[in-house]
């Protein structure tokens, strides 16, 4: 009998969606997280703790087949003169997680990084797993932490991890959280017929992929064998937008006028993200099967019909 996958963060927008696509899949699901969750199915063992030393993390790993970490309790804004935050919200669990796995290295790690909170010195030019990237914010210099520590686990247990470099994530069961998501951020002005403050002109460039895309690259992972060493791979849809077109985009999906307030830009945006995820496509098969006027629509139709 297969055993069941650990996924750590499973009560986030990230983690909620992909922990249904598992199930759908089939998979048995070991589920972590620090907020109640429901389980999707009666293949899904919940646990609803914070998991930071490594003895928390050990109680698990005898039992499943590969770990996927999709926890974060920062944003690029949330963080901002708080570099403290990366070190004990997101840094030293990893490192407990990290530690635990030493004893466990025949297990596969996959783990979400970013791609939008990361940059090269290239702003325009195309970025793919090899650029050089930087970080302007505290919280993409956490993740580029996260992946070094990783990869040298790879390196000191012979252990194998997959990182994934999503951009900007969106769809159906993304709630509307002050910092979390341009979106629904969107969404909830238009339904209240509020007016969204915006930093900046609106001049800013992201890439955004929908989450049902994401969770098909991630399941994809977990089935495909043989990946050794330490991975990354970019996820994304391989278009880069500005804030000005996407909100042109959802008022044409929505009907509505989204009326919005410029302010000063933030030294934590990166005026423009364009990656690339061909390492994708060669290692999984993998492309996007949303665009972006068809996610916006399912989000919206989600966002205006359920509770949240």
């Amino acid at each position: 009998m297969t055993k069941p996958v650990l996924l750590i963060g499973a009560g986030g927008f990230v983690g909620r969606q992909l922990l249904e696509a598992m199930t759908r899949q089939g998979e048995d699901v070991i589920a972590v997280s620090r907020r109640p969750l429901v389980a999707p199915s009666n293949q899904v063992e919940v646990h609803v703790r914070e998991l930071r030393e490594p003895a928390d993390f050990a109680v698990f790993l005898d039992r499943v087949r590969a770990v996927v970490h999709v926890a974060s309790t920062t944003t690029p804004a949330s963080s901002a003169g708080r570099p403290m935050l990366e070190l004990e919200g997101n840094l030293r669990p990893i490192l407990g997680l990290l530690e635990a796995m030493h004893s466990y290295s025949h297990l596969s790690l996959v783990y979400m990084s970013s791609g939008g909170a990361l940059c090269s010195r290239l702003y325009d030019a195309p970025q793919n797993e090899s650029s050089a990237f930087h970080s302007r914010s505290y919280h993409g210099a956490g993740k580029l932490a996260a992946e070094q520590f990783i990869e040298s686990w790879c390196h000191q247990s012979s252990g194998n991890a997959i990182v994934f470099r999503p951009s900007n994530l969106y769809g159906p069961g993304q709630d509307e959280r002050p910092g979390f998501g341009i979106i629904p951020a969107a969404f909830g002005k238009l339904v209240r017929g509020e007016v969204l403050q915006v930093w900046g002109d609106g001049s800013t460039k992201r890439d955004y992929l929908y989450i049902d895309d994401f969770n098909s690259l991630v399941l994809s992972a977990l089935r495909t064998p043989n990946i050794s060493g330490f991975n990354v791979f970019n996820a994304c849809s391989g278009t880069s937008i500005d804030l000005n077109s996407l909100f042109s985009a959802i008022e044409q999906v929505t009907g509505r006028t989204l009326h919005r307030q410029h302010g000063a830009a933030r030294v934590v945006d990166i005026p423009s993200v364009h990656l690339q995820s061909t390492s994708s496509l060669c290692r999984f098969g993998w492309r996007p099967q949303f665009d972006l006027a068809d996610g916006l629509e399912h989000t919206w139709q989600w966002f205006t019909t359920s509770k949240h």
